[in-house]
């Protein structure tokens, strides 16, 4: 990926665990976020948080209620609350909405033992009880349930995405 940045691209930063949407260099987005306990690192199994350019390969879940639970990226027709989270206190919550990213750097977070899409690293929503602006998740990055439904009314699939150190 070339050095000029593109009109609109998505900013994940991660020391400020923070998510902006930029067009014509003008932030139109912003919000806290989550990425790895584990830290940055592109190695599947690893637990981390990818680097580097990135784009939305898909948009998941579009008509589905506020707090909808995913698995394996479809809809289980639960939806999340107190009682369910008391149920299965171990689930990781992948909630409302899922952004798919895929890695657009050969041998960096593209294809072999590194590859995003294929350790199905997503933006997500999460309960909206779940801290903000610090690494907790296991690799995803992280979002409460209305900053996730505005941004994902706002992209499209192919939109770059730059998750910085």
């Amino acid at each position: 990926m070339s050095q000029i940045l593109p009109r609109e691209w998505l900013e994940i930063s991660l020391p400020e665990q923070h998510c902006r949407l930029w067009q014509d260099d003008n932030c139109v987005f912003s919000a806290p976020v989550s990425t790895a306990l584990n830290g940055a690192g592109e190695a599947n199994g690893s637990g981390c948080t990818p680097r580097g350019w990135h784009q939305i390969r898909a948009r998941i879940g579009q008509g589905q209620p506020l707090n909808s639970v995913f698995v394996g990226r479809r809809p289980t027709g639960e939806i999340y609350n107190p009682k369910l989270a008391k149920d299965f206190p171990e689930r990781d919550w992948i909630l409302t909405r899922i952004l798919w990213l895929s890695g657009l750097e050969i041998g960096k977070n593209r294809l072999g033992n590194v590859d995003t899409m294929r350790r199905y690293i997503y933006i997500h929503g999460c309960p909206d009880s779940a801290p903000m602006g610090q690494p907790l998740s296991h690799g995803c990055i992280r979002m409460h349930n209305q900053d996730l439904l505005t941004l994902f009314d706002r992209v499209k699939p192919g939109l770059k995405v730059r998750i910085d150190e």
